[in-house]
Parts: structure tokens; C-alpha cells; sequence
């Protein structure tokens, strides 16, 4: 009966269908990867679009240095202030270096025919973006403009608005294509392994009829199942990196 169930197992081995199990494991895993790094790279993309999200808080004109200072830490003391921004949630722009920052753009020198400078001090302040909905940015610019020296707060609401529906689009359309991505890899897995069983169905039932117990027509299959599994998984790292 061993000599058997080694004759058996002989040509299982040989007629198992490896090129194909591994193949098709290999495309699912990789497929999960490339979705899975495109979750990523979204998500960053959100976080870094969401960090630069600004306010412009115009001040009134000849404010002294104090003045000027005080208002600056009263906005970085204020709840609304981003804690992940890595180059400073405040800017400081003054009013020349933003009147040669528009020469710059336009070319046109408007102080030639204004004679003065009309633009003024401001701070670009960087939201946190649990605080970028309409709502909320209304209060802040209201608050804001409490402030002794601010003149005008101003943000442009439409763009804002615009970033946020389309991230909340971006990220149901990239959640509804991993979940149909997982439902078709475990279905194409499923199939992969039961099209494999299906080509043993004779070898199997015929182990069955000479009296092998069942972990011993199981083990082959499972130890073949994990060393697919894990070279599909490294061959699938590899396409991914």
C-alpha cells in the first residue's frame, strides 16, 4: 500500500499544474500591489494638497513692528493653524516683496502709473484641513478679522471646495476599485486552485480507494499551496520594486 501511495504521489507531483497556479497568483498579488501602492500615493497626494490649503490675512496699513509681531502670535496661538506643515504654517509676505513678485509674473510695473504702492503687509496662514469645509473656513476668516490690525481676510472658497468634492470623489472611486479588485483576485485565486484539485480528481479519488487517510492526500496539496504562495508573493515584490 505505501509502494501505492508513493506511485500516486509521484504522479501528482508530476501532473500538478505549478506554471499556471504560480502564474496566476503572482498576477493577483501583483495587481492588489499596484492598487494598493496607487491607495498610497493618493493618500499622500491628499495629505500634501490638503497641507497647502491657505488663508491670506491682509493687515492694515502702517501697523508698527510690535503691532505687526503680535498679530503673528495670536495666529500661530489660533486652533485653526496646521501642526504638519514642515516649512511653517505662517508666511510673512510684505507689500514690495509682493508688488516685485506681480511685476515679476505680469510685467507691468503698476507703481510707474499709481505712484504708490497700493498692495499690503500679509501672512499666509495654512489650514488644518479639519478645518477646509465651508463652514468652518467662514468662521476662521470671521474670527481672523476680529483681530486688531487685520484688515481683510480672503481665501478663494470655490477652489477649495473644488479640492475637497474632488478628493472625496478620488477616494470612493480608488475604494470601490480595491474592492473589486479583492473580489476578483479571490475569485480568480479560487478558481486557479480549484481547476488544479479538479486535474488530481482521478489520482485523488483513486488514494481514496486503496484506503490513504485523509491528512496524507491533503499534505501535498498544502505544502504545494505554500510554497506557491510564497513564490508568487516574491516574484510579485520583485514586479513591484
Amino acid at each position: 500500500m505505501e509502494a501505492g501511495k508513493s506511485k500516486f504521489r509521484k504522479k501528482k507531483l508530476g501532473s500538478y499544474p505549478y506554471v499556471s497556479v504560480v502564474f496566476s497568483i503572482t498576477l493577483a498579488l501583483f495587481a492588489i500591489g499596484v492598487f494598493g501602492t496607487l491607495v498610497i500615493y493618493s493618500k499622500e497626494l491628499e495629505r500634501t494638497v490638503r497641507e497647502n490649503v491657505k488663508i491670506q490675512v491682509y493687515l492694515k496699513n502702517q501697523l508698527t513692528k510690535d503691532q505687526t509681531n503680535k498679530i503673528q502670535t495670536r495666529l500661530k496661538s489660533s486652533y485653526y493653524i496646521s501642526k504638519t506643515a514642515t516649512d511653517g504654517a505662517i508666511q510673512f509676505v510684505s507689500k514690495e516683496s509682493a508688488a516685485k513678485e506681480f511685476i515679476r509674473e505680469t510685467g507691468e510695473d503698476f507703481k510707474k502709473f499709481l505712484g504708490e504702492n497700493p498692495l499690503r503687509d500679509a501672512y499666509l496662514v495654512r489650514i488644518d484641513p479639519a478645518y477646509h469645509d465651508k463652514v468652518s473656513l467662514a468662521k476662521i476668516k470671521k474670527d481672523t478679522e476680529k483681530l486688531d490690525g487685520v484688515f481683510q481676510v480672503y481665501y478663494v472658497e470655490n477652489v477649495i471646495e473644488s479640492i475637497n468634492d474632488n478628493v472625496t470623489k478620488i477616494g470612493l472611486i480608488l475604494i470601490g476599485l480595491v474592492a473589486l479588485m479583492l473580489l476578483t483576485v479571490v475569485l480568480l485565486i479560487n478558481n486557479t486552485v480549484r481547476l488544479a484539485l479538479f486535474s488530481q480528481r482521478f489520482i485523488i479519488r483513486s488514494m481514496q480507494l486503496v484506503g490513504a487517510k485523509r491528512w496524507f492526500i491533503q499534505r501535498p496539496f498544502l505544502f504545494q499551496a505554500m510554497w506557491h504562495g510564497a513564490l508568487a508573493g516574491l516574484i510579485a515584490c520583485l514586479l513591484l520594486y
